[in-house]
This record gives C-alpha cells, structure tokens and sequence, in this order.
C-alpha cells in the first residue's frame, strides 16, 4: 500500500483487496485465484493484516503463503526455501529473503506461481505431524 500511516484493520480478504489501487486489485485477485487453483483446499485468513493461504488444517505463520499490494508491484511469500528452489526461473524478478515482487504492468507467471505454491505445500506436508 501506498498510503502514510499503520495498516489499517481488514475483516476480510476482499476487504484488503478492495482497498488497493485498480491496478493492485486486478493482480491481486488474478494472484489469489492462481493460488487457489494451485491448492483449492488453502484456507484464507488475514494474518499480519495481509491475505494469507493457509496450505494445510490448522497451520501456523510458516505453513501459509501470503500476498500484499504495493504502488508499483504486488509481493508474493511463498517462504525462502521455496524462494532459493526456483531462484534461477524468479531472476528477472526484485526479491526478498522470502518474497518476490510482481510489478502490476506485467503478467503473472502463472505456471511458475502454480509450481511455487505446489512445490512448497510438499514441502510442510513432508515434515508435517
């Protein structure tokens, strides 16, 4: 978000999508439903006052992926490991230890977003008890 000040409260997903920019909620909402196509059973929550896509029953911070709208760009955080797995198809891409930035004047890579959210849902359920 471009805006001063805290982040406001959201109730909703729709809510915080609805308080972006045009641009930001086209990506977003194209970004939110490559995720649920990607994990149709993801559970959608707020957490960090950002949409978030909890990838198994009941999980924690680390078991989600989360999305936020910025001016420029919209932030995808599948999770570092997941990050450095695709590093060499996420080059042409600003990134951070565990997002990547979208810029809203380009088209999503859907494939790649459907194979991150697939590859790091794998990877809780490996290591989920």
């Amino acid at each position: 978000m471009a805006k001063k000040g805290p982040m406001p409260d959201f109730d909703t997903i729709d809510d915080y999508i609805a308080s972006q920019t045009e641009e930001a909620q086209i990506v977003l909402q194209e970004l939110r439903c490559i995720i649920k196509e990607a994990a149709p059973d993801a559970i959608e929550v707020l957490n960090y006052k950002v949409p978030s896509f909890t990838l198994v029953p009941g999980g924690k911070r680390d078991q989600q992926i989360m999305i936020a709208g910025y001016a420029k760009f919209v932030s995808f955080y599948p999770f570092p490991t997941t990050v450095e797995a695709f590093s060499n198809e996420l080059k042409d891409y600003k990134q951070g230890k565990g997002s990547i930035q979208f810029p809203l004047d380009k088209l999503l890579p859907k494939d790649l977003i459907i194979r991150m959210v697939k590859f790091r849902r794998a990877e809780i359920l490996s290591n989920w008890k």
